[in-house]
């Protein structure tokens, strides 16, 4: 089942990948937010705890509510410094586990995709923030190439290997999220592209950390030691090192906020 296929359990090795890659695009999306300390939030699918650390170390938050369907992840947030602060728990994004107007913010980040029913997630969060509160989310852009493998799976998809895709992929179009949101009825609704750059120490890094807690990585292992080698060969042949042997990648996410109306 999808919802299966992307349940990561695997938290230290989301870590080094997605994790990093989060955090990236997570800084340049709070500078945007600007929100003020004090606040109260709720971190919507919070995964090992990556975004959850961001909100924390950056915000001066009142108070953090992290969840996530993954115990294995969860569990792995709770070790962060963050868990000073922040509280995590077993909960679904579309039946959110909190009153209504519980907080001042609701945030997603890297998630829409992954829910089955991106409309009842958004309206979940609409639920639980206060009037005049803010509802944002940012989300790589699967399908115009923004996602930080990308390169990787067009090589996959080369070789007749059909990377998996996200239940609900589309909604990481810009266009399809600004639907959601004002959908729900949210106002003020304004969206931009965040692009960011990682750079690995050279060929070998690169393809080592993108095996580690992701689909593709488990996907990959899967095939037959002869496949692999030759889409190793191929994505290295695609990269382009750096005087230094460097090689950076690039991605891009598309970000979204509004506000509850008063």
């Amino acid at each position: 089942m999808a919802e299966e296929t992307f349940r990561f359990e695997d938290p230290d090795g989301y870590e080094r990948m997605m994790g990093t890659w989060s955090r990236m695009a997570g800084e340049i999306f709070l500078e945007w937010l600007a929100p003020p300390p004090g606040m109260r939030w709720v971190d919507v699918g919070c995964g090992n705890g990556a975004f959850t650390e961001l909100l924390v170390d950056r915000c001066a938050p009142a108070e953090v509510q992290g969840f996530d369907p993954s115990e294995a992840q969860l569990a792995f947030a709770r070790t962060r410094p963050a868990a000073r602060v922040a509280q995590f728990r077993q909960g679904d994004a579309m039946a959110q586990p909190f009153s209504d107007d519980t907080f001042d913010a609701a945030v997603m980040a890297l998630v829409i995709f992954f829910v089955l029913d991106p409309a009842k997630a958004v309206a979940e969060m609409v639920r639980v923030v206060r009037p005049g509160g803010v509802v944002a989310a940012y989300a790589w852009d699967m399908l115009g190439g923004g996602f930080p493998l990308e390169t990787l799976q067009a090589e996959m998809r080369g070789l007749g290997v059909t990377p998996s895709l996200a239940p609900s992929v589309a909604a990481s179009r810009m266009d399809a999220m600004r639907e959601l949101w004002t959908g729900a009825g949210l106002e003020a609704v304004e969206t931009r592209e965040i692009t960011v750059q990682r750079s690995f120490a050279d060929f070998d890094d690169v393809w080592t950390t993108s095996l580690l807690g992701t689909s593709a990585g488990r996907k990959i292992k899967a095939m037959p030691a002869g496949d692999v080698e030759r889409l190793r060969q191929r994505w290295r042949a695609r990269l382009t090192p750096d005087g230094a042997g460097r090689i950076t990648c690039t991605a891009r996410a598309n970000a979204i906020k509004g506000r509850v109306p008063a």
